[in-house]
């Protein structure tokens, strides 16, 4: 994925790298991962930023680009999504809540000046597992496996020779695991430490630093 800045020219969109994020969608529940280096040009700006964040019980988004525009769609969205299940009595959708991020983006789109971020919106609803990708132009596309960032080529190296649809989520994590840490090494944007967050049916969890270290090992 490439981070957008307006250029100076104001009439083009300077693309950025940084981050890695893999999402992948398994017969029990999601996987979401990435990286923890936030960049500003080549000047690691943090090794610890949060770029998975947890939306509801059974829903969460990840981020890559910029991070007050990120911080500020996620508010939106973990507003929206509590508003829902208090007027319907149930959960709000994972297509729902993706469609709310798109227009969010969409919107920006028509001034011209499109937010520099890309979202991967996943979770469990009603309707099983779901992912879905979303660039700064509020294109929305759901996957099975995705990634996003400049690490990406790296990571869909793994991704693309060892996903297979249908695994449950306890076979797939030392498979997603190894796909960020791979771009973590190959890609300098990307690096110094990891996040992964699982939705099942029983909600959300993030993965601890010895279970991330026993699935590295």
């Amino acid at each position: 994925m490439k981070h957008y800045l307006w250029g100076a020219e104001m009439h083009r969109l300077e693309p950025l790298k940084g981050t890695t994020t893999v999402g992948v969608v398994c017969s029990d529940g999601v996987i979401l991962a990435t990286d923890t280096r936030a960049t500003m040009g080549t000047y690691v700006a943090s090794k610890r930023a949060k770029k998975v964040y947890r939306i509801t019980d059974r829903l969460a988004m990840t981020v890559a680009g910029g991070v007050a525009v990120a911080q500020r769609v996620v508010e939106i969205l973990r507003a929206n999504a509590r508003l829902f299940e208090l007027e319907n009595g149930r959960p709000m959708p994972v297509s729902a809540a993706a469609r709310l991020v798109s227009n969010l983006l969409f919107s920006n789109r028509e001034e011209g000046m499109p937010l520099p971020l890309q979202a991967l919106v996943a979770g469990f609803d009603e309707s099983g597992p779901h992912i879905y990708s979303l660039d700064p132009f509020g294109s929305v596309t759901e996957e099975k496996v995705v990634s996003t960032g400049s690490g990406s080529p790296i990571a869909y190296g793994v991704l693309e020779d060892q996903y297979q649809e249908g695994k449950t989520v306890e076979e797939m994590l030392p498979i997603v695991v190894r796909a960020v840490d791979s771009a973590m090494k190959r890609d300098v944007a990307s690096g110094d430490s990891f996040d992964v967050a699982v939705i099942t049916k029983e909600g959300f969890r993030e993965l601890t630093a010895e279970e991330k270290r026993a699935l590295l090992s």
